[in-house]
């Protein structure tokens, strides 16, 4: 007896697909990355999970930037900004170093994001919030305007450039031996070739992680505190 083919499913039989929004875009996209990795949210990837083509999805995301940016925008609304609110007791310093901190390591979760974001412009809200806690506090720490603004830039970067050092740094399994192999290099150079290094030797490469951070948060800040912007 001969088997006969199934009959074709009529489409109105099927469940239907959730419709497309761009909150479950960056979801979907948010999960991909936690799952696979930076590298593999692209739109091709994307549209696959989501059982939809990709062009379906430049109606809302332009291109793999913007959705390396919106990611970002979402995980930065771990980022601790209490320290920033009216009240929060201790220095404005101790206490925008710790925004930056929080938002340091945020990104060092994440080391292919914390690379993304050197190039990434998030705009949202989350991102927003940040800029304006940092500002916030360099307000309260009556840091004139115009060094404020060109200070919260820098401070960024430098919290970003922080966390990709550090997130690479994690993953190497030869960080360890690479860096008492550099302390040992500066504590044995020739101090008649290169006096200075020979002076300081170890301090060069002193402190932990965190304690080197924080020194770079202060002294930025400090920075921005006492240099003036030249008028254009």
């Amino acid at each position: 007896m001969t088997s006969r083919a199934p009959a074709p499913r009529s489409r109105r039989e099927r469940p239907a697909k959730p419709a497309l929004t761009y909150d479950g875009i960056v979801a979907t996209a948010v999960a991909i990355m936690r799952e696979e990795g930076l590298q593999r949210v692209t739109m091709r990837r994307l549209a696959q999970e989501l059982d939809t083509g990709p062009a379906s999805l430049y109606v809302y995301v332009a291109n793999t930037a913007e959705l390396h940016a919106a990611i970002l925008e979402e995980l930065l609304g771990a980022v601790d900004l209490s320290p920033s609110l009216a009240g929060s007791a201790g220095d404005w310093r101790d206490r925008l170093t710790a925004v930056l901190g929080s938002y340091t390591y945020t990104l060092f979760e994440h080391p292919s994001l914390a690379r993304s974001a050197l190039v990434a412009r998030p705009s949202g809200p989350n991102y927003l919030a940040l800029v304006e806690a940092v500002l916030t506090l360099l307000h309260e720490g009556d840091v004139p305007d115009a060094q404020a603004a060109r200070g919260v830039d820098v401070l960024l970067q430098v919290a970003t450039a922080a966390a990709v050092e550090q997130s690479t740094r994690g993953q190497d399994a030869d960080a360890e031996d690479e860096h008492n192999a550099l302390v040992a290099v500066l504590c044995g150079v020739s101090a008649a070739q290169y006096p200075r290094i020979a002076a300081l030797g170890a301090d060069l490469a002193a402190g932990s992680p965190d304690q080197r951070l924080d020194w770079i948060f202060r002294a930025v800040i400090n920075g921005t505190r006492t240099t003036p912007v030249t008028p254009d």
